[in-house]
């Protein structure tokens, strides 16, 4: 399924589904015809688009907004907070070119702090999925559930088989480890299961979570996580101040649970602008790479390979 068609059947079901764009037609293209009046392109105006949406939201509709996230983060991020968060309306954001998937533009176009912006706003949802498939697995619940929610729009091929369904609040638990537990959201799910296989090789047990929503977080696996495993790994491509690393401690403090906790994050700077493989290499951010910076952690916390 495309996302196009994700879409197009929530809005064959839902007569007050909206769709709404700031010139980011790319992977919709077919959208306009079949929804007629219920599509708006507003143009480069993203502060216009979240003012639309929350007065839509207030007659009884449910918009989905469409930009480039750092555009759709920053711009507007004043009229999501006031307009779309406080009231509580179920305006839905969707970022397009996420964190490293913006690749060969620069720090003007990263959104790279998307995530620690967007779960700071009063009840506020945040959805990473892993792959297209995913995130169009999730778009009815997202839809369904009546509360604002930010998600990083991706349009990659299954990153693995999901064999969680998706639900509000809940991780996906690839799998469980007694040395490691990885914590990721989004395409880099992908690198996580290469780290994974890298470092079963050399006999660590490695478990994987792809976090899903970092709000609302799963605190039930990550606290479970952190009682079977020796360390815990947040890993995103994201600023490490207010981004999954952030979410992780707050909750391990705030639930009095002690288990050292390694980041791999960028630390403030932005990313080299390249093609993402590129990218990747250049930022030590392939799975490969993270095996051995996880691989350096454990034996730093007194856990031999």
């Amino acid at each position: 399924m495309t996302y196009e068609d994700a879409l197009t059947a929530i809005a064959q079901k839902d007569p007050n589904f909206m769709v709404l764009t700031a010139e980011n037609r790319g992977h919709m293209r077919t959208i306009p015809p079949k929804l007629g009046d219920r599509f708006i392109d507003v143009g480069i105006a993203e502060q216009t688009m979240i003012g639309m949406a929350a007065g839509l939201a207030l007659r009884g509709r449910t918009p989905v907004c469409h930009a480039l996230a750092t555009f759709l983060t920053l711009r507007a991020f004043e009229f999501i907070r006031t307009d779309v968060g406080i009231p509580r309306l179920p305006v839905k954001l969707v970022g397009m070119v996420p964190g490293f998937l913006s690749d060969a533009n620069g720090p003007t176009h990263q959104a790279i702090e998307d995530v620690a912006i967007m779960r700071g706003i009063p009840h506020m949802q945040v959805f990473c999925p892993a792959d297209r498939e995913e995130l169009c697995a999730a778009m009815p619940a997202i839809v369904a559930e009546r509360a604002p929610c930010y998600i990083r729009y991706l349009g990659n091929d299954p990153a693995c088989e999901h064999k969680t369904p998706f639900d509000i609040g809940k991780a996906e638990v690839i799998a469980e480890g007694s040395d490691v537990t990885i914590l990721t959201y989004g395409f880099l799910v992908r690198e996580a299961l290469k780290a994974r296989a890298a470092l079963e090789e050399r006999g660590i047990s490695t478990g994987l979570i792809h976090v899903r929503m970092p709000k609302p977080l799963d605190e039930a696996a990550v606290l479970k996580a952190a009682k079977q495993s020796r360390l815990l790994v947040t890993y995103e491509d994201h600023f490490l101040t207010g981004g999954l690393y952030s979410i992780v401690c707050e909750l391990l403090v705030r639930s009095r649970t002690s288990v050292p906790v390694h980041p791999i994050a960028l630390e403030e700077r932005w990313f080299k602008p390249a093609l993402l493989d590129d990218v990747l290499k250049f930022e030590k951010f392939t799975g490969e790479q993270v095996a051995i910076k996880i691989a350096g952690a454990l034996n730093d916390n007194g856990n031999p390979e």
